[in-house]
């Protein structure tokens, strides 16, 4: 096995740093020059996700020494959180993250958030990623004004019905 052997033992040392580090490093610079903001969201939550897991990894570097696979473990977990085709950070935002500090906002622990410059900032934030990323691309290809037509027709259609 030699050289794919060492290979495969050592795939974490050679691919982590470029999934963990190089590559968002890349991306969120590129989020910062772009106008949107949907895809700092992405970035920012990485960022904080991984300083969670380089916390989580100081703090019990002894006991996750005895688990041989950790490094493997967390090579996979950031590939999740990184990889745009899976988008893992949006998805923690979305469905834990969100609810959280909308719960903190609830009960008076964290500040209310009324920077949105949006008309439709209900319904935005009830959109996952992906739609709002289409809205925000449907927006910027035809115009707000044409945006305004699509929801004044779907309001009518809806009182239809």
């Amino acid at each position: 096995m030699g050289f794919v052997g060492t290979m495969a033992r050592h795939l974490d040392t050679i691919v982590g740093p470029g999934v963990m580090l190089l590559y968002p490093l890349y991306a969120s610079m590129r989020a910062i020059e772009s106008p949107s903001t949907l895809d700092d969201q992405q970035w920012l939550t990485y960022w904080v996700l991984y300083s969670f897991l380089t916390l989580f990894e100081l703090s019990f570097h002894k006991v996750l020494a005895w688990f041989p696979l950790w490094s493997l473990v967390k090579l996979l977990i950031c590939m999740w959180l990184v990889l745009p085709m899976f988008n893992g950070a949006a998805y923690i935002y979305e469905n834990y993250a969100r609810k959280w500090l909308k719960n903190m906002q609830t009960l008076g622990f964290a500040p209310s958030s009324s920077s949105s410059s949006s008309k439709y900032p209900e319904a935005l934030q009830m959109m996952t990623f992906d739609a709002r990323k289409a809205v925000e691309h449907y927006i910027d290809t035809y115009g707000p004004e044409s945006f305004e037509r699509v929801i004044k027709a779907a309001e009518k259609e809806a009182r239809k019905h």
